[in-house]
């Protein structure tokens, strides 16, 4: 009987050893890495909607839509993915007017939206029309009523123009690093065999 419990014991003492070295190693948890959006980071921005002095309705301070043209990538990863909504502002306005005077407005970008966060941008931009003065000067010399009745051109800037901004602020970023594949463990345990009756 005790050398049956010997060789027993001996056998889960076997068994338990075995068992430890099958153990899998713990998987290291992937560690976020830290990177910074930089400011002066161009940013292409694209226009939702086409600005213009014609119909005199556009008004300093008015707001108006843009979208991101491209990705904006750091480290490999997408930071700013491409038709991210941003918003700038009308800052300057002159409606074309008699005398060959024409229309001129500007603008200026003022952040990106991503993920819920406003991201703080640079940029401007402007147009004007063309100018009347050939015709004006023309016109005056034959009737001089008719330069006064002359006008420039509208300022327009049509929808899909690209605009060239950049951030404005250092933007930390948490960048998660992608785990690594799982390693293969061993399922079978050995055992010792119980000796012969």
């Amino acid at each position: 009987m005790l050398k049956y419990c010997l060789a027993g014991a001996i056998a889960l003492a076997s068994v338990a050893t075995h068992a430890q070295v099958a153990q899998p190693t713990p998987i290291a948890a992937p560690v976020a890495s830290a990177a910074v959006l930089r400011v002066g980071t161009e940013v292409p921005l694209r226009l939702s909607e086409e600005l213009t002095t014609k119909g005199k309705q556009l008004r300093v301070g008015q707001r108006f839509h843009l979208e991101t043209a491209e990705p904006v990538v750091v480290n490999g990863v997408t930071v700013i993915p491409a038709g991210s909504p941003a918003m700038g502002e009308i800052t300057d306005v002159r409606n074309k007017g008699m005398w060959g005077k024409s229309g001129h407005l500007a603008g200026r970008v003022l952040f990106v939206t991503v993920n819920g966060r406003q991201i703080r941008m640079s940029g401007a931009f402007d147009d004007k029309g063309v100018t009347g003065t050939a015709g004006v000067v023309g016109a005056i010399a034959l009737v001089p009523v008719a330069g006064f009745l002359m006008t420039g051109t509208s300022a327009k800037v049509p929808a899909g123009s690209i605009v060239k901004s950049f951030v404005d602020e250092d933007v930390p970023l948490s960048i998660a690093a992608t785990a690594p594949p799982p390693l293969a463990v061993n399922a079978t345990v050995p055992v010792a065999p119980l000796p012969a009756k």
